[in-house]
């Protein structure tokens, strides 16, 4: 009670500070200083006196007295506060007792409690590779800071995949299947994923008009992939939709010349012709079209018809010379069988001994009269007359 008198009639306070705490005096207005633990003794001449106690927890300092620190207290503020910057293409990552605490933009500043750490700041040249360090990347994720959210985009790149990064619209590197991040800062970074495994593409319903002004509608169907993704990406807008027209031209412009009867004769050379076209077009670019396929031709309705009734009309016509080719041989056949039997009156014997058999197989009695030798005999007779 006596200390509290003394202090009141001399005109000052006593002040005491926490281990975790830090404080910034004024006495009239004017900034004084920084305290920190421990007791201390200040001037408040007609409580003049003013005490803006800040958490350590807080580990960031923030006030509006940051600046009248470094410049008129210097050295406090150098013993309490550390500051990290970055230049205009730089990073910093700042870590606080071994855990990322932030993540600095380009021209950025961050003010700390000193004895808040130990601190360490990492800096990276975003000229050099927006790409980040995969170790870091994953400390980032597991950091879960929340000024991460505009400044770090995270890619996943599947198996079979490429993906093709630019900086400002220049392409600087490519990544492989994995997890890859990068930053957002400072520049425009854009990634474009290409799929390097085998695709089908499909072409169906093109209408065409042949030589003969007869119109069909075909559908084709194509394999391909891709074997560089770099000139597939730059070359054309859009490669797949490339090869789309690609196989619309080439089998427009083929089939076309030819007259109906021609492509339904030739289709395996047309296949080929269009095909060899598509395929050196498409090298070009960056794609591999391995299989081409023209699956199917569509007739309109009434041209199916005729030509069925011609098909029909053909094969009709091959079966009756096919059937008369035959009866010529049998009969022709039956007149070998006859000479042959003129000429051996034995081989005329045995056929009439089949023939009985024949006969007797077929009925459940049979009768003969005056003998074998006697049935014989009235045959050739028979045959005689």
């Amino acid at each position: 009670m006596m200390l509290y008198l003394i202090d009141k009639l001399m005109g000052r306070k006593r002040l005491t500070i926490n281990e975790n705490e830090r404080a910034i005096w004024l006495y009239k207005g004017e900034l004084r200083g920084l305290l920190g633990a421990g007791e201390h003794v200040l001037p408040n001449w007609r409580k003049q006196l003013r005490v803006e106690r800040m958490a350590l927890s807080s580990a960031a300092f923030v006030s509006v007295y940051e600046k009248a620190l470094f410049e008129k207290v210097p050295d406090q503020a150098g013993a309490h506060l550390t500051q990290y910057r970055t230049g205009t293409n730089e990073i910093a990552v700042i870590e606080c007792d071994g855990q990322i605490h932030s993540v600095l933009s380009p021209d950025s500043k961050l003010t700390v409690w000193t004895d808040a750490g130990p601190w360490k700041a990492e800096l990276v040249q975003l000229d050099t590779n927006p790409v980040i360090a995969p170790a870091l990347l994953q400390r980032l994720i597991k950091a879960g800071v929340a000024s991460l959210l505009n400044q770090v985009r995270i890619v996943e790149v599947d198996k079979g995949q490429v993906g093709l990064l630019t900086v400002d619209g220049q392409m600087v590197g490519e990544l492989t299947p994995g997890v890859t991040g990068y930053w957002m800062v400072g520049q425009k970074v854009a990634v474009k994923i290409v799929d390097l495994t085998r695709q089908p593409l499909d072409v169906t319903g093109q209408e065409l008009l042949t030589k003969d002004r007869v119109t069909l509608r075909i559908n084709i169907s194509a394999q391909y992939r891709v074997v560089d993704p770099v000139k597939a990406v730059t070359e054309v807008k859009d490669f797949s939709d490339a090869l789309y027209r690609a196989l619309q031209y080439a089998f427009r412009k083929t089939l076309g010349a030819m007259t109906l009867d021609q492509i339904l004769d030739k289709q395996v050379t047309v296949d080929a012709e269009a095909a060899q076209k598509v395929r050196s077009d498409m090298a070009a670019i960056g794609l591999e079209v391995s299989e081409i396929i023209l699956k199917d031709v569509i007739l309109p309705g009434e041209m199916r018809e005729l030509l069925n009734q011609v098909v029909s009309a053909q094969k009709a016509a091959e079966a009756n010379v096919i059937k008369r080719r035959e009866e010529t041989n049998a009969t022709r056949s039956l007149l070998n069988t006859a000479k042959v039997m003129a000429d051996n009156p034995v081989m005329l014997r045995l056929k009439e001994l089949e023939a009985l058999e024949s006969i007797a197989g077929k009925v459940d009695r049979l009768t003969v009269n005056n003998g074998t030798s006697g049935l014989m005999n009235d045959i050739v007779k028979l045959t005689e007359d």
